[in-house]
């Protein structure tokens, strides 16, 4: 290899050439999920087969989706660039929208979803990384076995308490250690926890109120022994 092209290797930016490949490819995988939503549509309710294999494909083009819309995000933070535009958003609608988006697996898999959330009640938060958070929560309480899937919102002191609770196996005990220890980047390429958790992390982090933080907390449920998931934004 020449010396010159050396250098001209050396001068290339590869984060960000990877961030740009990143969001064409987030680009094309949101238009394949429309193309299979639309499908769904048009095929019979009597071809289970088809409408199942359908249904998988839209849940994995998701869960890639959602997890290339993390690196992007992550990088931009790196370099000091996420953007939070907060503003008012009508909690529910951001709910039902998580649901909808969601429903072509959902109903392939009989899983049942309720949402208890007030229809008046709203909260001052950036929409756009709040919805990829909870996004990210929804599908993996489908990725890990629940057929019940709950979702409720209320005030709780001075924050905005958004609650995804499940009937799965419940979150194990090193990802229960690590929601509460300190963010840093070692814990991912360590393999100690998800980028998810991470990212939910990060996400929550960038919402404050004066002195108060949001946060997240995981737990099991007692009973059930399915996971609990809070999403506290003051």
């Amino acid at each position: 290899m020449s010396s010159n092209h050396k250098q001209d290797l050396a001068t290339i930016d590869f984060s960000s050439i990877m961030a740009v490949a990143v969001h064409d490819m987030k680009n094309s995988l949101s238009l394949l999920l429309q193309s299979i939503e639309q499908l769904s549509s048009t095929l019979p309710e009597t071809d289970q087969v088809a409408r199942e294999h359908l249904g998988d494909v839209h849940y994995e083009a998701s869960r890639m989706n959602t997890t290339l819309v993390q690196v992007l995000s992550l990088y931009r933070a790196n370099m000091d660039a996420l953007p939070t535009n907060i503003d008012e958003c009508f909690v529910n609608d951001m709910v039902e929208e998580l649901v909808d988006t969601n429903l072509t697996y959902t109903k392939q898999r009989n899983i049942a979803v309720t949402v208890d959330v007030d229809e008046d009640l709203s909260w001052y938060l950036d929409k756009d990384l709040i919805f990829l958070l909870m996004h990210d929560v929804f599908v993996n309480t489908i990725r890990y076995g629940a057929t019940q899937v709950s979702i409720k919102a209320h005030i709780e002191d001075k924050f905005l308490s958004v609650i995804v609770e499940d009937d799965g196996p419940g979150y194990p005990e090193n990802m229960l250690a690590m929601s509460n220890a300190a963010m840093d980047r070692l814990c991912i390429s360590e393999g100690r926890t998800g980028l998810g958790l991470f990212f939910a992390r990060l996400i929550a982090q960038t919402h404050k109120n004066r002195e108060l933080n949001g946060r997240i907390e995981l737990s099991n449920n007692k009973t059930t022994g399915g996971s609990i998931f809070k999403l506290l934004l003051p």
